[in-house]
């Protein structure tokens, strides 16, 4: 299997060095979400996507198998991100951050909106759990605004109405507190790039090839157009997961990436 550079800069809570993604190969930038009700069901589809490096476990696959979902994914050589978006007292979410990074996870995440000193002490906590492992830490990011709220739903809890505004204000908040990226809507990939710099890893869901349908999503881009603009990583799942032929639907992902990469 091909390898890539580290993505888990995170040394301290406050460094941040380059991600190293240009060497990243294209087959290693789409995260194919496993949104399945067992793991049975996820694992048939990672067999057969043999295409595929990077797998997305939820909240829905965790907790349908126990947790194994991630132990199951490591033992088939594939790498894991798990989307589970802690959002807690700071305390709290640094032990589950202790606990993810013992299961050997390559991306975790928290939600922005827990503040700083949520998201620091997340970071350091990640920093020091695997220094005492002696492994690798895996690159901690931070939700900024789900891909699937707009106008409406930001103003129903207290938001600035305009996704980019929020998008902003918390991915410069995100950088501040030591994380190395986010999640984002590929949308705002621009403004995040102007805001926080080429070394802030970006992670897009809310990617649709053309003619895929949205699903709850709002806020949506194609993965060359994402990729063009800046993703490093785009989380795709039902254009892949729902598709006829699964392989053929990620393959052609992978080619809208290669096409991104070249435009770039």
């Amino acid at each position: 299997m091909m390898t890539e550079p580290n993505i888990r800069p995170h040394t301290s809570a406050g460094s941040r060095p380059p991600v190293g993604l240009l060497q990243v190969p294209p087959g290693h930038r789409l995260i194919v979400a496993l949104d399945y009700p067992t793991w049975a069901e996820a694992e048939a589809l990672v067999r057969q996507l043999t295409n595929v490096t990077f797998f997305k476990v939820g909240l829905e696959m965790f907790l349908s198998s126990r947790g194994q979902a991630v132990e199951a994914l490591r033992a088939l050589g594939k790498k894991v991100f798990l989307d589970l978006k802690f959002h807690d007292i700071p305390n709290t979410v640094a032990q589950a951050c202790r606990q993810a990074v013992g299961l050997g996870v390559d991306i975790l995440n928290v939600h922005t909106l827990g503040g700083r000193q949520m998201m620091t002490q997340a970071g350091a906590a990640v920093a020091d759990e695997a220094k005492n492992r002696g492994i690798p830490a895996p690159a901690l990011i931070a939700v900024t605004i789900l891909t699937s709220m707009g106008e409406t739903d930001l103003e129903e809890v207290g938001l600035a109405p305009m996704p980019a505004d929020n998008v902003d204000r918390l991915a410069r908040l995100t950088q501040a507190s030591g994380l190395q990226g986010v999640v984002a809507s590929p949308q705002e990939i621009s403004l995040i790039r102007q805001a926080c710099g080429r070394d802030f890893l970006i992670v897009c869901p809310g990617v649709r090839p053309q003619g895929a349908a949205l699903g709850d999503q709002k806020r949506v881009m194609t993965p060359q157009a994402a990729i063009a603009a800046g993703a490093d990583y785009l989380v795709v799942g039902r254009p892949i997961t729902r598709a006829a032929d699964p392989l053929a639907a990620a393959e052609a992902v992978l080619q809208e990436i290669r096409e991104g990469l070249n435009s770039k």
